[in-house]
């Protein structure tokens, strides 16, 4: 569109939004980085095709603007039991309707994007005896145990319940995936569930949830 400058008379108010229809439409965007783009001034934004995100420049370096990918919620909502004493098992947990960047299979959530995350577990905890019994629980990368991370507990009473909790961060690579073990040193103790409805008129109470958001790359 070619625009003349701003007539005289009552045709300048046409002319005007024309002019802001051009504008709207020929607005700048983010330039594509290339791979020689240098980063040694801070504050530089350009938009990483190759891996379809915005990256700024920090301290000579194309750090990536985290974008809306990569959290979950992630439930487990009926009785979990011990079939076999000091064994170890992968919980499999159901997805919320709203994740991204995770997938989810079978006791294996997979991350779609690279980049560090907190993970939020909290468990349920029952004894269906009199005598002690331990619980552990821990995150595993890749098959492979989390240095350091394990949660032990135990309950002493028949009917006892308990919840535990822990909050961690860890880095994950793209397709890695995260898994949570558990054991108890008896098959009387088991993560419990409870219906709706209670006490009150309170929401139904999950054995165990799982909560993931990425916050860095």
């Amino acid at each position: 569109m070619s625009l003349a400058p701003p007539p005289f008379g009552p045709e300048w108010k046409n002319w005007g939004e024309r002019l802001v229809d051009h504008l709207n439409r020929i607005r700048s965007k983010l330039v594509f980085k290339q791979s020689g783009d240098s980063a040694n001034e801070d504050g530089i934004i350009l938009y990483d095709n190759t891996n379809k995100y915005p990256v700024i420049s920090v301290d000579g370096e194309y750090r990536q603007i985290v974008l809306a990918d990569g959290h979950g919620d992630f439930t487990i909502s009926s009785d979990f039991t011990y079939t076999a004493a000091d064994t170890t098992y992968e919980l499999a947990f159901t997805a919320g309707a709203n994740n991204e960047g995770l997938t989810l299979t079978g006791s294996q959530i997979a991350f779609d994007e690279p980049g560090y995350y907190l993970v939020s577990f909290s468990v349920q905890i029952f004894s269906s005896s009199g005598s002690t019994l331990e619980f552990v629980f821990w995150p595993k990368i890749n098959g492979s145990n989390l240095a350091g991370s394990t949660i032990r507990t135990a309950l002493h009473g028949n009917a006892e319940t308990t919840v535990v909790s822990r909050a961690v961060i860890i880095h994950a690579n793209a397709n890695d995936y995260l898994e949570v073990a558990t054991a108890c040193d008896s098959t009387n103790g088991s993560l419990k569930a409870f219906a709706a409805n209670g006490i009150s008129d309170e929401p139904a109470c999950p054995a165990a949830t799982l909560t993931i958001i990425r916050f860095h790359r």
